[in-house]
């Protein structure tokens, strides 16, 4: 997520940009009473009926009894390790069936693999991805694939996005290990597979990509056709066995 070298969350010293940008609220446009009321007719009686359609699938889970059963800890990538993030930073839903999930989203932590994690288990931090990559190469995921994470100051980025963080500092190249390229390209190319996400710059793309962002990462050092080959030869290699969720819980 770095951010020309900043290197804190919430201002902190080590942990990951503090200019990440919270939960945002839809800006702009017309309210749906004014549609109603300002003689835009059948046109805009349609338009409320498909807002209003969309908004009860975003807020399913606020209903009564309607919540989707999840179990505690239950990891969408196997090779991963379970640590929750804090529920201030991200939201639930029911992806890909309320939103198509159609991106991946590089970051770079601008800080530890520790400090990334201990930031996104902080309420106050407002701000999280899916999953944290370390120069070593292991794999936390911090939130559900399903849910919206707070990662990309962009709602509509947000929605249709799985998050990917990466150990280190953008304007470091030697942060940027074979062993983390190589792990990160068999969490992309899971991800890829499972919603039929092309494996293309269009679809796997850098924070810095991200419209209205202000942030740099994954930074000029990043080697973009390294990782998609990587991704591309781990979606063509045979399956291997991953440990159940369970074994992989993080206490």
């Amino acid at each position: 997520m770095g951010n020309n070298g900043s290197t804190g969350a919430s201002g902190k010293p080590s942990g990951t940009s503090s200019r990440r940008a919270s939960r945002k609220k839809p800006s702009g446009g017309v309210s749906r009473r004014a549609l109603l009321i300002g003689g835009g007719g059948v046109v805009a009686a349609g338009t409320v009926a498909v807002l209003v359609r969309d908004e009860v699938k975003r807020a399913w889970w606020r209903v009564p009894g309607v919540e989707k059963p999840r179990k505690p800890g239950e990891l969408d990538y196997g090779a991963a390790t379970w640590v929750a993030a804090s529920e201030a930073n991200w939201r639930r839903a029911d992806r890909p069936d309320d939103f198509r999930i159609d991106r991946v989203i590089i970051h770079v932590t601008q800080g530890s693999f520790d400090s990334a994690v201990r930031v996104f288990q902080d309420p106050a931090h407002r701000a999280a991805t899916h999953y944290i990559v370390g120069q070593d190469g292991r794999v936390v995921q911090m939130i559900r694939e399903l849910d919206v994470a707070y990662q990309a100051g962009n709602r509509s980025f947000n929605e249709r996005a799985v998050g990917i963080e990466h150990e280190g500092f953008v304007d470091r190249p030697k942060d940027l290990t074979k062993a983390m390229y190589e792990s990160s390209a068999r969490l992309t190319a899971s991800i890829c597979a499972r919603y039929d996400i092309p494996v293309d710059r269009e679809h796997i793309i850098g924070h810095v990509e991200v419209p209205g962002t202000d942030h740099t990462d994954p930074g000029p050092h990043w080697d973009w056709d390294r990782y998609l080959k990587l991704v591309k030869r781990a979606a063509t290699a045979p399956p291997t066995p991953t440990p159940s969720p369970s074994a992989t819980r993080a206490e």
